[in-house]
Protein backbone atom coordinates (compact mmCIF):
# COMPACT_ATOMS: atom_id res chain seq x y z
CA UNK A 1 0.00 0.00 0.00
CA UNK A 2 1.29 3.46 -1.01
CA UNK A 3 1.34 6.32 0.93
CA UNK A 4 -1.37 7.81 -1.26
CA UNK A 5 -3.73 4.87 -0.57
CA UNK A 6 -3.17 5.21 3.22
CA UNK A 7 -4.33 9.12 3.36
CA UNK A 8 -7.29 7.76 1.09
CA UNK A 9 -8.26 5.18 4.01
CA UNK A 10 -7.74 7.40 7.10
CA UNK A 11 -10.38 9.45 8.46
CA UNK A 12 -8.91 12.92 9.13
CA UNK A 13 -10.64 15.27 11.70
CA UNK A 14 -12.07 17.08 9.38
CA UNK A 15 -13.78 14.10 8.08
CA UNK A 16 -14.91 12.97 11.48
CA UNK A 17 -16.54 16.52 12.44
CA UNK A 18 -18.23 16.05 9.30
CA UNK A 19 -19.68 12.65 10.32
CA UNK A 20 -20.59 13.68 13.54
CA UNK A 21 -22.42 17.16 12.18
CA UNK A 22 -24.32 14.75 9.70
CA UNK A 23 -25.27 12.15 12.09
CA UNK A 24 -26.56 15.17 14.71
CA UNK A 25 -28.33 16.59 11.81
CA UNK A 26 -29.94 13.43 11.17
CA UNK A 27 -30.85 12.79 14.50
CA UNK A 28 -32.32 15.72 14.99
CA UNK A 29 -34.42 15.27 11.73
CA UNK A 30 -35.81 11.83 13.30
CA UNK A 31 -36.81 13.38 16.57
CA UNK A 32 -38.18 16.20 14.45
CA UNK A 33 -40.37 13.04 12.31
CA UNK A 34 -41.05 11.35 15.50
CA UNK A 35 -42.61 14.37 16.77
CA UNK A 36 -44.55 14.90 14.00
CA UNK A 37 -45.50 11.38 13.20
CA UNK A 38 -47.07 11.76 16.92
CA UNK A 39 -48.78 14.85 16.19
CA UNK A 40 -50.10 13.34 13.10
CA UNK A 41 -51.12 10.27 15.47
CA UNK A 42 -53.29 12.65 18.14
CA UNK A 43 -54.25 14.54 15.07
CA UNK A 44 -55.88 10.95 13.57
CA UNK A 45 -57.26 10.48 17.02
CA UNK A 46 -59.14 13.28 17.49
CA UNK A 47 -60.92 13.10 13.85
CA UNK A 48 -61.73 9.45 14.99
CA UNK A 49 -63.55 10.76 17.97
CA UNK A 50 -65.05 12.84 16.20
CA UNK A 51 -66.17 10.59 13.43
CA UNK A 52 -67.35 8.33 16.01
CA UNK A 53 -69.53 11.27 18.30
CA UNK A 54 -71.01 12.52 14.25
CA UNK A 55 -72.05 8.87 13.53
CA UNK A 56 -73.18 8.50 17.12
CA UNK A 57 -75.29 11.62 16.32
CA UNK A 58 -76.07 10.67 13.06
CA UNK A 59 -77.44 6.70 14.62
CA UNK A 60 -79.93 8.90 17.49
CA UNK A 61 -81.38 11.28 14.76
CA UNK A 62 -82.04 8.38 12.62
CA UNK A 63 -83.89 7.01 15.66
CA UNK A 64 -85.39 9.83 16.40
CA UNK A 65 -86.76 10.25 12.91
CA UNK A 66 -88.01 6.68 12.38
CA UNK A 67 -90.05 7.27 15.65
CA UNK A 68 -91.43 10.77 14.14
CA UNK A 69 -92.40 8.62 10.85
CA UNK A 70 -94.10 6.03 13.15
CA UNK A 71 -95.91 9.02 14.89
CA UNK A 72 -97.04 10.43 11.58
CA UNK A 73 -98.34 7.18 10.56
CA UNK A 74 -99.93 6.40 13.66
CA UNK A 75 -101.27 10.17 13.39
CA UNK A 76 -102.84 10.08 9.65
CA UNK A 77 -104.30 6.69 10.25
CA UNK A 78 -106.25 7.72 13.59
CA UNK A 79 -107.43 10.99 11.14
CA UNK A 80 -108.82 8.77 8.29
CA UNK A 81 -110.77 6.79 11.27
CA UNK A 82 -111.68 9.58 12.50
CA UNK A 83 -112.64 11.11 8.87
CA UNK A 84 -115.01 7.98 8.45
CA UNK A 85 -116.55 7.76 11.24
CA UNK A 86 -117.44 11.82 10.64
CA UNK A 87 -118.80 10.85 6.88
CA UNK A 88 -121.07 8.16 8.60
CA UNK A 89 -122.41 10.47 11.21
CA UNK A 90 -123.07 13.23 8.77
CA UNK A 91 -124.83 10.47 6.53
CA UNK A 92 -126.60 10.17 9.51
CA UNK A 93 -127.52 13.40 10.08
CA UNK A 94 -128.34 14.22 6.44
CA UNK A 95 -130.84 11.15 6.71
CA UNK A 96 -132.52 12.48 10.04
CA UNK A 97 -132.81 16.01 8.04
CA UNK A 98 -134.74 14.53 5.54
CA UNK A 99 -136.70 12.26 7.45
CA UNK A 100 -138.19 15.60 9.72
CA UNK A 101 -139.03 18.02 7.12
CA UNK A 102 -141.49 16.37 5.20
CA UNK A 103 -143.46 15.95 8.40
CA UNK A 104 -143.27 19.48 8.82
Amino acid sequence: MTRRDGERRRWTDEMLDELADSVSELRESVSELRESVSEVRDSVDGVRITAQALLQIAAQQQRENEARQAEITEIRQRQQESDKRFEVLLSEVRHLIRQIKPGD
